[in-house]
C-alpha cells in the first residue's frame, strides 16, 4: 500500500529503495511560492543511520513488511545480542547497530519486539516504561528534599539516569525508555 504525503507523521514506518525507515522528526512546509512539500529526518532500521529527505506532493512511498514477533531477550556474548523466540525457542542474533539505544534497557530474560523485514530480523523494541533497580547513586545529604534538584544513578543495566535525591541505591524506579528519563519509583 502506498503512503501518501499527507499522511506522514512521526513514527510512521516507510520503505524507500527496498529499505525500511521510522519517521523521526517531520515538518510541514509552506512556502510563500511554489507548492508545500514535507521536510522529514527518517532513521534506517537496517544500520541506524538517520538521513533527510523531501516529499514533494506526488511523492509516494510503500508501507514495509515489518512484523513485530514477541522475544526473550538471553544474553550478550560480546559481538551479538541473543534473542529466543518464546514459541520456537529459535536463537537470532542482532549486533551492536541493530540493537541500537535498546540496550541501555535490556535485562537477561526480559521480553522485547524483535522487527523482521521480510522474515529477516533487523531492530529490537522495548517496553516505552520498564522498571529497573538502582545499583549505584551518591548518598543523601541533610535537606535533601524531594521537590529538589537531581543525582545521577547507575541502572542494574549500565543505563544512567537522573532521579531525585531522596531515592536510594538498592530501590526500584521506572523509567521511560524512548526519552531516558525517571518516571516513578516502584513503592
Amino acid at each position: 500500500m502506498a503512503i501518501s504525503m499527507s499522511e506522514l507523521k512521526k513514527g510512521l514506518k516507510i520503505e524507500i529503495d527496498g529499505i525500511p525507515y521510522r519517521i523521526v522528526e517531520y515538518q510541514h512546509v509552506k512556502p510563500g511560492k511554489g507548492a508545500a512539500f514535507v521536510r522529514a529526518k527518517i532513521k534506517s532500521f537496517l544500520d541506524g543511520k538517520v538521513i533527510e529527505k523531501t516529499f514533494h506532493a506526488g511523492d509516494k512511498c510503500e508501507e514495509p513488511n515489518i512484523v513485530e514477533k514477541p522475544m526473550q531477550y538471553l544474553y550478550y556474548d560480546g559481538e551479538y545480542y541473543q534473542f529466543m523466540d518464546t514459541e520456537s525457542y529459535e536463537q537470532i542474533a542482532l549486533n551492536d547497530d541493530q540493537v541500537g539505544d535498546a540496550k541501555k534497557w535490556l535485562l537477561d530474560g526480559s521480553s522485547v519486539q524483535v522487527l523482521l523485514h521480510n522474515n529477516k530480523a533487523i531492530s529490537v523494541s522495548v517496553a516505552q516504561i520498564v522498571e529497573l533497580k538502582i545499583i549505584e547513586t551518591p548518598p543523601n545529604f541533610k535537606g535533601d528534599t524531594s521537590s529538589a534538584g537531581k543525582k545521577p544513578a547507575t541502572l542494574e543495566t549500565g543505563a544512567v539516569v537522573q532521579i531525585p535525591f531522596h531515592i536510594l541505591e538498592g530501590e526500584s524506579i521506572r523509567v521511560n525508555t524512548e526519552t531516558g528519563e525517571y518516571v516513578e519509583k516502584v513503592k
